[in-house]
């Protein structure tokens, strides 16, 4: 239905580009989601996102000078009604923890993206918060209390 479309602007953060144009891929695919900019390293993620105003940006951990947890941080403070959905192989609670510390609204694992990233999305862009299903939710409601 035209007019329908959410149309959410999407800021997307990896150090490795295979991970950035399969989860462009992903996105465009749906036609809700315009990815409106792509960096490969956390001081980049901070300069595109206070220039763009994305909706959501879509953050790895593991990247340099500065990594996804801090950009995270950085990201709550300045532009609070952005949402941070951080995408990473990092299956450990201390990492959701800290993610959830920093102002993340979502924790998804790699192995879980192509399957659930668009529902993760949607539920980022519902108000509520997203973690991959591995997690038990005693966790995920200890990390985000």
């Amino acid at each position: 239905m035209p007019g329908s479309l959410l149309h959410i602007r999407i800021l997307l953060a990896d150090d490795h580009p295979i991970i950035r144009r399969g989860v462009r891929n992903i996105l465009e695919a749906t036609g809700e989601y315009e990815v409106c900019g792509e960096a490969a390293d956390g001081n980049k993620t901070l300069e595109m996102a206070l220039r763009l105003h994305p909706d959501i940006v879509i953050t790895d951990i593991s990247m340099t000078p500065t990594n996804g947890l801090e950009v995270t941080r950085r990201l709550h403070g300045a532009l609070p009604d952005a949402k941070v959905l951080i995408l990473t192989m990092h299956d450990s609670a201390e990492m959701l923890r800290a993610a959830a510390l920093a102002g993340a609204s979502g924790y998804l694992l790699k192995s879980d993206a192509e399957e659930l990233l668009v529902r993760a999305l949607q539920t980022l862009n519902a108000g509520q918060r997203f973690v991959s299903p591995s997690f038990a939710p005693a966790l995920v409601e200890q990390a985000f209390s």
